[in-house]
């Protein structure tokens, strides 16, 4: 069976290529649901125009595959992204 734990983990591998950092402690992961082999992931990106937003959603579909699962990605704009605090502090904001 596959965790949360271990869908994380793949998540935070995946990097926003423009802030160099990981989609899950940037809080762009909203929601993570395990059905099995599938795995529901909603998320969204730092602006609805993000450049890098192909890439980051297949880069993501292939962290979850690595599980040997199916990833179903909703990407979604709201709420809009908002910088959790902590990043703010380490990207110097």
């Amino acid at each position: 069976m596959i965790t949360k734990e271990q869908v994380t983990e793949q998540l935070k591998k995946v990097v926003d290529p423009e802030l160099g950092m990981d989609v899950y402690t940037l809080g762009l992961i909203y929601n993570i649901d395990i059905k099995d082999k599938k795995i529901n992931i909603k998320m969204t990106l730092t602006s609805p125009m993000c450049p890098y937003g192909p890439q980051i959603v297949e880069d993501v579909k292939t962290r979850i595959k690595l599980l040997n699962a199916e990833p179903i990605i909703e990407l979604v704009f709201s709420p809009p992204w908002e910088i959790p605090k902590e990043v703010r502090s380490i990207l110097g904001i």
